[in-house]
């Protein structure tokens, strides 16, 4: 469906062209969703930045998860996976996902803060969406911080998550939502893990960290 992550985040950003110069915030989850967003940015006129988001891996199968966890301690757990981890097991990767979202703000953002988002058209950015619960940990920190808009921008996503989601947020804009999806990877032909120093070189070339 698409060549790369270039590829995809300028094809979204076509998608999204409506909300070109109108004060909109791009905000990117890492890794992926990073060079996705800085197309989508590129074509709107609007900031861009990073808010970091983290799954809650299953102890015993780590790539896949019963939930995830934003940046401020927003949650979001999948009900039906729940009861596979017990409360103290649950707490106990909370904890550990909390270290690494500290780590990895200091990494990508280099310790500043998230922009202000009160009142703000917020467009959440990532490179594809499969369970679902990074992205709606991410509204939910934009929720708590009183986003005047919140609206989901994916390449790709099944028609499930697309529905969930969107009955929670203003707007969703997924370009493709295959039938039969398994993962994000399958809709690009180039495919590969993004290392934090890629993120910091796309971070680097938008002035990011040199803005007060």
């Amino acid at each position: 469906m698409f060549e790369d992550r270039k590829d995809a985040g300028k094809k979204l950003g076509k998608a999204l062209a409506r909300y070109k110069d109108s004060d909109a915030l791009v905000l990117a989850i890492p890794r992926g969703g990073v060079e996705v967003g800085y197309y989508v940015a590129e074509k709107l006129g609007s900031p861009l930045s990073i808010i970091v988001v983290r799954k809650l891996p299953f102890p015993d199968n780590p790539e896949a998860g019963f939930g995830a966890l934003a940046e401020d301690g927003s949650a979001f757990f999948i009900d039906r996976f729940c009861n596979r981890v017990s409360s103290n097991v649950t707490e106990g990767i909370i904890e550990e996902q909390k270290k690494e979202l500290e780590r990895r703000v200091e990494v990508s953002r280099k310790g500043k803060s998230l922009p202000e988002i009160n009142g703000k058209r917020v467009i959440l950015v990532d490179d594809g969406i499969a369970m679902g619960s990074t992205i709606r940990a991410a509204v939910k920190l934009c929720k708590n911080k009183k986003a005047g808009e919140i609206i989901v921008a994916a390449p790709v996503a099944s028609p499930e998550t697309v529905e969930e989601i969107g009955r929670t947020v203003d707007e969703v804009i997924v370009l493709e939502q295959p039938v039969f999806f398994g993962a994000v990877a399958q809709a690009y032909k180039k495919w590969y893990d993004v290392p934090d120093d890629e993120v910091i070189r796309i971070m680097e070339s938008t002035g990011f960290y040199e803005e007060s």
